[in-house]
């Protein structure tokens, strides 16, 4: 059974009633009361109060021993200045609840509103409604001429409905809250910004399905990631964050690490899977690229996310997982629909809040403060800061915003740039050579990427079909050995056949080659799997 905890403030007087003398065990006092009733256990109580209450929060836990031996006290020392100042109490009570390792799994939590001024039973009701603290009030009082200690309690568990427009005026947070969601970077533009302000809204409120839309490298697996934390801030969800690239996924394999599957359910399942549906019971689970899902496990998944139950593949026993999910995609999910290839049914259950984040291109403005988020991060990554000199960053900015930047890569392009620049410049110094240089590394992938989607025979435009706009995030030199690799799946029946002639010479240097796991590995890294790939080049190259 789950421990019942108590949080309460210290009644400076009803608490200390007739003061040390045995008297005081014939008044009622509130915290004291709590240990009194047969059908109340209290585990652990967690008394608030000022240090200059000391003597009478110790005479109250004594007393508190007599009459629950079982319950243990803990002291929380809080500074107030004024208990009647509501911005001073809610601070200091916020702080608290902040700090406080709230346990929901294994601990029921109780909010004592009956002791302290009434500002500080106001924002311990906040507190409460909102979620900060994850509980119910109890309420402790006397009714009429009852002269009994215990008195009388009540538990009230409130309806959070019934005080949306109270909550709303103390929504102070949400400021803060879209800020952590932009990872505290300062952005510029109006429509994102406004984005972010409405996904804050409904990432903090809501768990339904979430669909984060965009180009490749826009940001949408840090997003999600974010509204995670932001969920788990505020104790609406408490399980893990699951992620996977459904690009990955195909066929049994995807069902298996969808759905899990039971041992032997078909070739090579030597064992039971649990499955990612089930690891984010409680939790998140994102599937990014969600278009690329087949239809069987389309279908599986909108009867998971409407009925919270599935089949592992192999099992006649249902498992069930209560998880929120947000999907991500660089797709037209309407498009595909109308094709075919994306169930309207589920296309409908998962867009109910749609957020689209726009590319680095369409948001100039903020390239400038971004940069200096990724100085940071490159400064947390490598241990070593490195800084513009005002030459080199105003180049940078120059080129950065002016025409010919086209940010292909979102911003993975620029995330990529501040770390070949960091890790060349001397001495943590980026001058303007280290900007020149750059820039040109950037402008020549652009322009062979852009000259490669003139052409239907060529290197992007055929990997363009396998990963659509991912082709973009890719590094030139990776380009045209993908493209080599995707032709030969296409020639050969097999994918050790196929893997014996691309490894053909670096296979005789090893004692035991495993062709077919090399070329498996390799497709991986780009969230591809042989039988698609086979299938689809060998299609291409019949045609």
């Amino acid at each position: 059974m789950k421990k019942t905890v108590v949080i309460g403030m210290l009644g400076t007087t009803l608490d200390q009633n007739r003061g040390k003398s045995d008297r005081r065990w014939d008044a009622w006092r509130p915290t004291v009361s709590l240990g009194q009733h047969d059908d109340l256990l209290v585990d652990r109580l967690e008394l608030l109060f000022d240090r200059k209450y000391a003597e009478i929060a110790g005479t109250v836990i004594k007393d508190i021993a007599v009459v629950s031996p079982e319950t243990t006290v803990n002291r929380h020392f809080l500074r107030l200045a004024d208990p009647w100042d509501f911005e001073e109490v809610y601070g200091v009570l916020y702080d608290f609840a902040e700090a406080y390792p709230f346990d929901t799994e294994h601990e029921d939590y109780l909010v004592h509103i009956t002791t302290g001024t009434h500002v500080i039973q106001i924002c311990l009701f906040l507190l409460t409604e909102s979620r900060h603290i994850p509980a119910k009030l109890i309420q402790t009082g006397v009714k009429g001429e009852q002269s009994s200690p215990a008195g009388t309690y009540s538990i009230i568990d409130l309806d959070l409905s019934r005080y949306d427009r109270i909550a709303e005026r103390f929504r102070q947070k949400s400021v803060t809250d879209a800020s952590f969601l932009k990872s505290g970077i300062e952005t510029r533009n109006a429509a994102f910004n406004e984005m972010i302000a409405r996904t804050e809204k409904v990432g903090a409120e809501s768990t339904e399905p979430i669909l984060l839309t965009g180009p490749t490298g826009a940001g949408k697996s840090r997003l999600a990631k974010l509204i995670y934390e932001l969920r788990r801030r505020r104790r609406l969800v408490e399980g893990a964050f699951v992620t996977v690239n459904c690009a990955t996924l195909r066929g049994d394999a995807a069902m298996s690490a969808l759905f899990g599957h039971k041992k032997g359910a078909f070739t090579g399942a030597a064992a039971d899977r649990t499955g990612l549906l089930r690891q984010a019971d409680g939790g998140v689970l994102f599937l990014d690229e969600v278009g690329e899902l087949g239809l069987d496990e389309q279908a599986m998944l909108l009867r998971a996310i409407e009925e919270k139950s599935f089949y592992p593949l192999g099992s006649d026993l249902e498992t069930r997982s209560d998880f929120q999910l947000i999907c991500g995609t660089n797709r037209d999910l309407g498009r595909l629909a109308a094709e075919g290839r994306f169930r309207e049914d589920l296309l409908s259950r998962i867009n109910l809040w749609t957020f689209r984040l726009p590319g680095l291109r369409e948001r100039m403005e903020d390239i400038e403060p971004n940069l200096d988020y990724e100085l940071e991060l490159f400064a947390e990554r490598t241990g070593h800061r490195a800084r513009f000199n005002r030459e080199a960053r105003e180049l940078f900015l120059r080129m950065a915003t002016g025409e010919n930047a086209h940010w292909k890569g979102n911003f993975r392009d620029l995330s990529a740039a501040v770390m070949r620049m960091g890790t060349l410049a001397g001495e943590g110094r980026i001058d303007a050579e280290n900007v020149r240089e750059e820039w040109e590394r950037l402008s020549q992938g652009w322009r062979a990427l852009s000259g490669a989607q003139d052409g239907d025979n060529n290197d992007a435009a055929l990997i363009r079909e396998f990963l659509g706009d991912g082709v973009e995030g890719l590094d030139l030199f990776d380009i045209p050995q993908l493209a080599s690799v995707i032709r030969e799946c296409g020639k050969w029946a097999t994918i050790s056949e196929a893997g014996r002639h691309l490894f053909g010479r670096s296979r005789q240097a090893k004692r035991n080659p495993n062709d077919a796991d090399r070329l498996r590995k390799y497709l991986a890294r780009f969230g591809l799997a042989w039988s698609e790939v086979h299938e689809r080049a060998t299609h291409l190259w019949r045609h």
